[in-house]
């Protein structure tokens, strides 16, 4: 276990640290920015017979998390969601200092993208810019049950696809895109599917649900799913992480 010290990571402000951070802050702002606005992008309705069907903003949430996490992934681990990162915190595979802000500019990336689509659609089309809504028969409980599961099978596939014994790191982003896929796929008719706190302001459902799913499936994968490392002759077994170092691990949306 990591000391309290290391996992808070003030290293990372460092005349050494912060120009690595500073990069990877960039990335997860950049990263976000793209997925909200490619995946927003594909809920608008351009009139009858035009608007996003369910599986069309599956594919265009799915394909461009992929897409993104395949771009920046090497640099910030491409975590591109809140839920990720509280997950990685909790588990202490990034630091807090870098936790903390990977989810402000993860927030401030999503507010760009939507502004930018708000920007580039015409007034008089259709739809709510990709907005999370709840169905309006869910309860608030059934709503934030939703987003659990949603958050927790994103981050039990990330956690599984980034052990480093199992050797699957270069399969991660299409594993974690089809993640997002069916999560959309399932869930868009419930509450929107956010999966991502970034992309969904406001609404406790939509921070807790996916906060609270992804962290419990980081650590259920963690302490009880975990690979070990090969053991030769009698030297020890090495603590499970998902990532080698800082900038390994990799996510999504």
């Amino acid at each position: 276990m990591p000391s309290m010290k290391d996992r808070l990571g003030l290293k990372e402000l460092s005349s050494t640290g912060y120009a690595k951070l500073l990069k990877a802050l960039l990335a997860e702002f950049i990263g976000t920015m793209f997925l909200c606005f490619f995946g927003c992008a594909s809920t608008i309705s351009w009139g009858e017979g035009h608007g996003g069907s369910i599986v069309q903003i599956a594919l265009a949430f799915g394909l461009a998390g992929a897409g993104v996490i395949q771009a920046i992934g090497h640099v910030s681990g491409g975590h591109i969601n809140p839920a990720v990162t509280f997950a990685m915190m909790f588990t202490s595979n990034v630091t807090i200092v870098r936790g903390f802000f990977y989810v402000i500019v993860q927030c401030l990336g999503a507010i760009a993208g939507s502004g930018v689509l708000r920007a580039l659609t015409p007034e008089d089309v259709g739809g709510k810019l990709g907005a999370t809504l709840l169905e309006t028969r869910l309860t608030a409980v059934q709503a934030l049950g939703m987003e659990f599961l949603l958050g927790f099978i994103l981050l039990l596939v990330v956690f599984g696809v980034c052990d480093e014994y199992r050797g699957l790191e270069k399969n991660a982003p299409i594993a974690i895109g089809f993640a997002i896929l069916v999560g959309h796929l399932a869930a868009v008719p419930f509450t929107g599917s956010s999966m991502n706190p970034a992309r969904s302001f406001g609404s406790a459902v939509y921070w807790l649900g996916p906060i609270l799913g992804g962290i419990a499936a980081g650590l259920i994968y963690k302490h009880v799913f975990a690979m070990t490392a090969p053991s030769h002759g009698h030297k020890e077994e090495t603590e499970y992480r998902p990532v080698r170092a800082e900038e390994k691990e990799v996510n999504m949306s």
